[in-house]
C-alpha cells in the first residue's frame, strides 16, 4: 500500500509550477481567510466531496496546514481514498511563508 511523501515548501511550489498539482489547506477558516499560499483550495470535512469529484485520482496534491504535522494525517487520509500521489508539505503555512512564495488573501 502506497502512503503520502514529504515535500518541501519551494517543492511544493515547483510541483504545482510543473505538473499542475492540486494544493489544499486544511488550516481553519479564519487563518484560510487571512492568508494562505496561492492557488490553495480549503479543504474541510464540507469540501472534501467536491475535491473528490473534481481531481482525478492520478493528479498529484499537496496538503498544508501551520506547520506540517495535521496535513500528514489529512494526506494518509487522501492516500487511504485512492488518490495516488499525495505530499504533505514539510513545515507547512509557515514554511511557505518564510521562503516568500506567493500568498493571498479571501
Amino acid at each position: 500500500m502506497s502512503s503520502f511523501k514529504q515535500i518541501s515548501a519551494v517543492g511544493a511550489k515547483g510541483l504545482i509550477s510543473d505538473r499542475n498539482a492540486v494544493l489544499v489547506d486544511i488550516r481553519d477558516a479564519g487563518s484560510f481567510s487571512v492568508s494562505h499560499a496561492e492557488t490553495a483550495r480549503h479543504l474541510t470535512n464540507d469540501t472534501i466531496v467536491s475535491l473528490m469529484e473534481e481531481v482525478e485520482f492520478d493528479h498529484p496534491i499537496l496538503v498544508m496546514c501551520y506547520h506540517g504535522v495535521s496535513s500528514q494525517g489529512a494526506a494518509e487520509y487522501l492516500v487511504n481514498q485512492g488518490y495516488e500521489e499525495v505530499y504533505s508539505v514539510d513545515g507547512g503555512f509557515s514554511a511557505w511563508h518564510m521562503a516568500g512564495l506567493p500568498t493571498q488573501r479571501g
